[in-house]
C-alpha cells in the first residue's frame, strides 16, 4: 500500500470496504446520465440529408442471440469504419458530432438521424470532436493534429490549425477559447476564431489527458510520464506539478475534476487513481486496484498487469468518485471515508463511464458493446442496453437523462432512449 500524500491524507484498504460484487443481470427499464464536461462535436459539407444514413428501429421482442438484440431508436450509419468519438450539443441536446476512423466527421440530428453536415477535409482518424459551451461552433481534431472549427448554423469552416499528434481536445466552459493536448507535450490554447495562441510546455513526452477546471482558469494535463500539472492558463505558468512519488508510475489515462473544481482525480495506466486538491497540489488519497479484492482467475494472468484507469467521474449529489477499469470493474468510492463503497463487475473491459447530472446513476460502455446504468447507492445494474456488433467506443448522456448516443467499432453510431420507472 502506498502512502498518501498531504496533511491529515490517509490510505485506505480497498478490500476491508468491499460491500459486494455486482453480478450482470437482465435488461431493465434504463435512463441516462452524465457529467458531459466535454461535449464533442463534428460537422461540415454535405448539404442534402441522406435518407439511407439512418433508420429508425422498433422496439422488437428481445431475443437471447446478442446481435439480434437492437435496443437502440436510431441507427446513424454514415461512416464506413469504426466511430471513435461522439458529443452532443450542450445548449439544446439535439445535434450529435461524430468522428471516424474514416477520416470524417459528421453534424446529425440524434431525433431522426438526419445529417447537417460533414465536417471535411481530414486526413487522419477524427479522434476529437466537440461543441462549444453554447453550441455555436463545433471543432474536429484528427490524429495527425488537423483542426478544424465550423460554425454550426452557417456549416461554414471558420479556423484551422496544424499542431502535432493530436492526444486530446476541450472546449472551454464559458468562452470560445479551445484547448489540446498534444504528442510533443504541448498544451495549446486558442481564441475562436481569432486564432489568438498560447502554448504551456509539458515535459517531453505526450500530453496524454487534460481537463479544464469548472473555474475556467485553469487546467489540469497529464502525461505520458506519469506527471500532472496545474496551469494557470492566464499567465500560462505551472501552479502545481505532481510527479515522483506525488505522480502516477505509468502513463495518466483521464482526468477528472467535481463539480465545484476543489478536488481532482487522475488514472493512470499503473492501475491506480488519485484523487487531488486543486488548491494545493497535494495528494489527498490513492486508491489502488490491487488493495480492491482478489481477482477473478485470468488465463495467463496477463489481465492483471494491464489493468489500467480507463476513465472516472465524480458524482454531483453525493460524495462519490467512479473508476472504470481495463478487466471490467467498476469501482465506487465513497470520497467522505476514502473507501471502496461498490464494486461492480462488467464482463468486458470499461472504455467510458458518465454520471448522470442530478442523481447518484452511472453509466458504463464498455468493449462487449453494451451501455448499463448502476444505481451508485446500492451498487445494482438498473438497466442495460444493447445493439452493436462492436464494441463501443465512446458515449454521450443528455442532461436530462433521456438519451444516450453511442458511437462503436461496428462503424455506427446508435441513440437509445432510457426510461426509468423510478424517474
Amino acid at each position: 500500500m502506498e502512502p498518501a500524500e498531504g496533511p491529515g491524507a490517509l490510505s485506505f484498504h480497498g478490500d476491508e470496504e468491499i460491500i459486494e460484487v455486482v453480478e450482470l443481470g437482465p435488461p431493465g427499464p434504463d435512463d441516462l446520465a452524465d457529467e458531459m464536461e466535454d461535449v464533442d462535436f463534428d460537422d461540415e459539407g454535405a448539404e442534402e440529408p441522406d435518407a439511407e444514413a439512418w433508420e429508425t428501429e422498433d422496439d422488437e421482442g428481445v431475443e437471447d442471440g446478442m446481435e439480434a438484440q437492437d435496443d437502440s431508436e436510431v441507427t446513424f450509419s454514415l461512416h464506413s469504419a469504426s466511430v471513435f468519438c461522439v458529443s452532443l450539443d450542450p445548449k439544446t441536446n439535439t445535434l450529435a458530432v461524430t468522428g471516424g476512423e474514416d477520416d470524417k466527421a459528421f453534424v446529425w440530428r440524434v431525433s431522426d438521424g438526419e445529417l447537417l453536415f460533414e465536417c471535411s477535409g481530414h486526413k487522419d482518424s477524427v479522434t476529437c470532436a466537440s461543441f462549444s459551451h453554447d453550441s455555436v461552433f463545433v471543432a474536429t481534431g484528427d490524429m495527425s493534429g488537423l483542426i478544424k472549427v465550423w460554425r454550426v448554423d452557417t456549416k461554414e469552416e471558420v479556423w484551422s490549425f496544424e499542431v502535432g499528434d493530436l492526444e486530446w481536445m476541450e472546449w472551454h466552459p464559458q468562452a470560445h477559447v479551445l484547448l489540446v493536448g498534444t504528442a510533443d507535450g504541448n498544451s495549446w490554447m486558442w481564441k475562436i476564431p481569432s486564432g489568438d495562441c498560447k502554448t504551456f510546455q509539458g515535459p517531453a513526452c505526450p500530453a496524454t489527458c487534460g481537463r479544464i477546471l469548472p473555474d475556467g482558469k485553469r487546467a489540469v494535463v497529464g502525461y505520458e510520464d506519469g506527471t500532472m500539472r496545474i496551469w494557470d492558463l492566464k499567465q500560462g505558468t505551472s501552479l502545481h506539478v505532481l510527479k515522483g512519488q506525488d505522480g502516477h508510475q505509468d502513463p495518466l489515462t483521464c482526468v477528472a475534476t467535481n463539480q465545484d473544481g476543489s478536488l481532482i482525480m487522475t488514472g493512470s495506466v499503473d492501475c491506480h487513481a488519485k484523487l487531488v486538491s486543486s488548491a494545493t497540489g497535494k495528494v489527498v488519497c490513492v486508491f489502488k486496484m490491487e488493495n480492491m479484492a482478489p481477482k477473478a482467475p485470468a488465463g495467463e494472468g496477463e489481465e492483471a498487469e494491464s489493468n489500467s484507469v480507463e476513465s472516472l467521474g465524480f458524482c454531483n449529489v453525493m460524495p462519490l468518485a467512479a473508476v472504470g477499469y481495463l478487466d471490467g470493474t467498476l469501482a465506487i468510492y465513497d470520497l467522505s471515508t476514502q473507501s471502496l463503497r461498490h464494486k461492480c463487475q462488467h464482463e468486458s473491459g470499461i472504455v467510458q463511464l458518465l454520471w448522470e447530472e442530478n442523481s447518484a446513476v452511472v453509466y458504463t460502455c464498455s468493449l462487449d458493446g453494451a451501455v448499463r446504468l448502476w444505481d451508485a447507492r446500492s451498487g445494482k445494474m438498473i438497466s442495460e442496453y444493447r445493439g452493436h456488433s462492436a464494441e463501443i467506443l465512446d458515449f454521450a448522456v443528455n442532461k436530462d437523462a433521456s438519451i444516450v448516443v453511442t458511437t462503436s467499432g461496428d462503424h455506427q453510431a446508435k441513440v437509445f432512449c432510457v426510461q426509468r420507472p423510478d424517474r
